[in-house]
């Protein structure tokens, strides 16, 4: 728990501190007086200002956001000897770059982040899939437990290498928010018989786009042998004679290709609330073994589920993916400039009702990850960074007019008519487009919750 708010305080420090000093350092630069740079809003905890003429700089306690507070006719009297220092004098050219010095910020800072993330190096599964589900539409393709997917293409002619189940997952995402159809070159789990797959994702609606995609395609999780692990010594494995290290051939007369299945069944043994005994054919060093396990009942979010107290299967197979300096760098940016479309098309889609609200999160969930990266390392952190850091560079730019889109709208009115924006209109515009924050941060805030109590 320490870890995630630690996590999270971080997480937002950093994206707000990077945003505001777009906006700061642009400005300092336009010649524009800034009275205060602060992150967080209420009470000050911490102040630092060199000279009285200085910039003020602050922490306050509730760090859920941060400003730069300019000079400005329009805020207060301004001394005729800081006329020309006013943000309202300067050129419409030199105000626009001013605002949308934060988003920008937001936008390199993730091409820093994934670039450093890039050249540590991260452990991601192997593209070896475990069993697609039942009737999906990976198994309607051809693909089988076991399964390499080495390489991907759109077109069947221009093939791209895979190098982890990562990247297939983000290529499978971006062929669903296109409509295109994924050829996937695959062969055996030791590189041997290749073929062609071709997924029908162009068959797929915009909407399926959201947490649970891969299960619908059915592209679960990455294979795994189905080898036992640790028994737990008195439960009903120890009791029906299984052993760490077996591998599962078989349950009731069923094929085991993937401990998943084995995880599946064992499961599922208990929703009748009565315990059956299951045949297990299991290989122990050169002897094949006829056991009948029978898994107690437990309950688990309201539902009763098997249990044998074992754990079916071992951890995948893991590949390092690093990239040198150049090729780090280009791969950052082509992640960004994806990461940035993907969200402007979810947005756009959830506005028009063609994808889900439930994928809107809020700082519950942000939170969350937060905590769950920096348990995996440095350079798992840093690339979840980028991407929130993406998301606030982009959500920025909407054309709201509490957010620097908006401001933006301003400018290009008033660039176009030659005349800005009326006072009255400013007002109104304001009042709206905190309304529709307000909506949006409270859906984020309920998806939170509602992921956590399991009704997502």
């Amino acid at each position: 728990m320490i870890t995630t708010v630690l996590a999270f305080i971080l997480t937002l420090g950093v994206l707000i501190v990077i945003h505001e000093y777009g906006h700061y350092r642009v400005a300092v630069a336009c010649g524009v007086k800034v009275l205060r740079f602060s992150v967080g809003f209420g009470r000050v905890l911490w102040r630092r200002q060199a000279t009285p003429e200085s910039t003020e700089f602050v922490l306050c306690a509730l760090p859920l956001g941060g400003y730069v507070r300019m000079l400005d006719e329009r805020e207060g009297e301004v001394a005729p000897q800081d006329l020309s220092r006013a943000f309202n004098r300067k050129p419409l050219r030199q105000r626009a770059a001013i605002v949308a010095a934060g988003p920008a910020a937001n936008l390199l800072l993730a091409v820093v982040l994934y670039a450093a993330a890039h050249w540590i190096g991260i452990d991601e599964p192997k593209a070896v899939l475990g069993p697609p589900i039942a009737s999906s539409l990976a198994e309607r393709a051809g693909l089988r437990a076991g399964d390499w997917v080495r390489a991907y293409s759109t077109d069947g002619v221009e093939w791209q290498d895979l190098r982890s189940l990562t990247e297939l997952r983000w290529e499978v995402t971006q062929a669903v928010m296109r409509g295109e159809r994924l050829n996937l070159m695959v062969t055996d789990r030791d590189g041997r018989g290749q073929r062609r797959v071709g997924l029908d994702l162009d068959t797929l609606p915009a909407s399926e786009v959201d947490a649970k995609l891969m299960q619908s395609i059915g592209i679960g999780s990455a294979f795994s042998e189905p080898v036992l692990g640790e028994v737990r010594a008195g439960g009903p494995a120890a009791k029906a004679g299984l052993r760490a290290g077996d591998r599962v051939v078989s349950i009731d007369g069923e094929s085991i290709a993937d401990a998943s299945r084995v995880r599946d069944l064992i499961r599922a043994s208990g929703k009748s609330g009565v315990a059956k005994p299951m045949r297990w054919r299991v290989q122990r060093g050169i002897e094949p073994l006829e056991l009948t396990v029978t898994p107690s009942i437990v309950v688990e979010n309201e539902q009763r589920v098997g249990r044998i107290e074992v754990y079916p299967g071992q951890p995948p197979e893991m590949v390092s993916v690093r990239y040198g300096v150049f090729d780090g760098i280009s791969k950052a940016v082509s992640q960004t400039w994806n990461m940035s479309v993907l969200t402007l098309k979810m947005l756009g889609k959830m506005i028009i009702g063609q994808a889900s609200l439930k994928n809107l999160s809020g700082p519950l969930t942000i939170a969350d990850y937060a905590g769950q990266s920096v348990k995996l390392g440095l350079a798992y952190y840093l690339g979840f960074l980028a991407v929130v850091s993406v998301s606030l560079g982009v959500l920025n730019l909407l054309p709201l007019p509490v957010l620097d889109g908006g401001h933006l709208m301003y400018y290009l009115f008033e660039g176009l008519t030659g005349r800005p924006v009326s006072e009255l209109w400013l007002d109104r515009l304001q009042r709206g487009g905190v309304a529709i924050m307000l909506m949006m941060m409270s859906l984020a805030l309920y998806n939170d919750m509602a992921r956590l109590l399991g009704l997502h």
